[in-house]
């Protein structure tokens, strides 16, 4: 998930605008320029409703340096407020216009500017305006971009706080979410979207949801509903609505996700903040999901639901019971060449289980592989999924470095292996041998897998005859079809909705 978009998003969704007249769309488009540096978002405001955030967002290599950014707000001042938001300190005010001044570093992050906009108690539904940006890049160029703001009309969706499941392994767990429309107006049509973690899976794949592909160690997907729920109606997915915990888990195990409940119209505005606009991934072919009616004694029991500006969110928590880990074994590698040859390196290590490794749970064993060559060796490429260990800076793959931090995305299963690739140049003989080494550790903090006495591996170099002329090495284990990540592991160590609350300015160079 995106961390700063969320926490955006949700502070502005107490009273959940749905459109009357226009739908949100995508990410305005630029008008011509030399390069598209930003995107900028589209809003949707209810009339005396909370604000939304617009957001200028860097695209492709960052510049480093002083942006000017004129924002002129002529078009939307007579139904809708404009101000600075978080960023007021940059920006000076005459009349409609803001003028603002922002100076980056390579640490700053993505998101360059963002404005609240909130519709005022007079804003007639349908009203639509543009809000006209133009950025001028430390380098000189300049780029017209327009954010679009409707008034749209507003309703209250709501659900609970938080929901707690408890299961062994390998057994369905049901999921009873649901949704009430606490407002005085009909909502028309619904999204569900579900993100978190990867231990437990969907049961089915319904053809009205859209499901990602596995990312870090966390899934999603959105289900779309034509359902009207009227005022102070409660509707619940129907009983086939659940996850499956693989049997291969580590155990005991505790998993966080979340679901959010969108307007139709919400969920576009939402989607064209992220990276990518489009589908999340294919849809399922099982029957489709449906929401159903809940008891009286339920809708009672949900009228009680907190009322704060979170309210169609919930916090899922999973405890996974048993008692299930795994042994992972480094694997070390040895280099036979003559001096002056690049061979290929691959290094990593094996999981012996019975469990699963990777970043699954809370509890899930994490590895991080620290690779250190040899010093008669220097190496000319490392896999995006390593990094100096001596640099400050985030670089993934950068040559050259002496000790490596690698890190994997992904389940490791029992019997896989995990590799990381290394073209390393031999630059003399003799010199100390290399070593892989394993860190293994959860959600909070270090934990030893079965045998620790095998975490350790050696990577040595056995001088042949000749030079110059490309050599080849036995590599202990075979690569697998595992995605390698290109950055460190986001730990779920709470519940994902409200690990967002940090503005996160961090620049990865690739």
């Amino acid at each position: 998930m995106q961390t700063h978009v969320l926490r955006r998003w949700l502070a502005g969704t107490a009273v959940v605008g749905m459109l009357v007249t226009v739908a949100a769309g995508a990410p305005a488009a630029a008008e011509p320029a030399a390069t598209t540096v930003v995107s900028v978002n589209n809003v949707l405001v209810a009339a005396d409703g909370p604000p939304k955030w617009v957001s200028l967002r860097l695209r492709g290599d960052q510049q480093v340096g002083t942006y000017a950014v004129r924002v002129d707000r002529s078009a939307v001042m007579s139904f809708a407020e404009v101000d600075q938001g978080d960023d007021g300190e940059f920006c000076t005010v005459e009349g409609a216009i803001l003028t603002c001044r922002l100076t980056i570093g390579s640490d700053w992050g993505s998101e360059l500017f963002s404005l609240a906009v909130r519709a005022t108690t007079d804003a007639q539904l349908g009203q639509q305006g543009d809000l006209l940006f133009t950025v001028t890049t430390p380098d000189g160029t300049t780029g017209t971009y327009r954010s679009t703001v409707t008034v749209g009309e507003g309703v209250d969706l709501a659900t609970e706080r938080t929901l707690t499941l408890d299961s062994p392994l390998g057994a369905r767990v049901d999921v009873p979410l649901t949704v009430r429309n606490r407002g005085t107006t009909t909502a028309h049509g619904l999204v569900l979207y579900l993100s978190g973690s990867y231990g437990y899976t969907p049961s089915k794949r319904y053809e009205n949801c859209e499901y990602s592909e596995p990312d870090l160690d966390s899934s999603s997907f959105a289900c779309t509903f034509d359902n009207s729920v009227e005022p102070g109606e409660v509707l619940q997915v129907d009983s086939t609505f659940g996850g499956t915990v693989p049997a291969d888990s580590w155990a005991p195990n505790l998993h966080h996700s979340y679901a959010l409940w969108f307007t139709p119209a919400d969920w576009a505005e939402y989607r064209s903040r992220l990276s990518s606009t489009g589908p999340l991934g294919p849809k399922g072919s099982d029957d489709a999901l449906t929401l159903v009616p809940v008891s009286a004694a339920q809708a009672r029991a949900h009228r009680q639901t907190d009322t704060d500006s979170f309210d169609n969110e919930t916090r899922i928590t999973l405890t996974v019971d048993g008692d299930q880990r795994a042994d992972v074994a480094a694997e070390g590698a040895t280099i036979t060449a003559a001096v002056g040859d690049t061979v290929t390196m691959r290094v990593g290590y094996l999981n012996h289980g019975p469990a699963s490794a990777g970043p699954n749970g809370q509890r899930g064993l994490n590895i991080e592989t620290i690779v250190t060559l040899p010093t008669a060796v220097t190496a000319v490429t490392a896999p995006q999924s390593c990094v100096d260990q001596a640099e400050d800076e985030w670089q993934p793959g950068k040559p050259g470095a002496r000790v490596y931090l690698c890190l994997a995305r992904g389940t490791i299963s029992v019997g896989e292996q995990m590799g990381y690739e290394f073209d390393v140049r031999i630059d003399r003989a003799g010199g100390k041998d290399g070593t892989v080494r394993l860190r293994t550790f959860d959600g909070d903090g270090a934990v030893a897998d079965l045998d620790p006495a095998n975490d350790t591996a050696t990577i040595q170099v056995r001088l042949s005859g000749g030079g110059g002329g490309g050599g080849s090495l036995p590599i202990t284990g075979t690569p697998i079809g595992l995605i390698v990540g290109v950055g460190l592991v986001l730990i779920v160590a709470g519940a994902l909705g409200y690990l967002l609350a940090r503005r996160g300015r961090i620049r990865f160079i690739v």
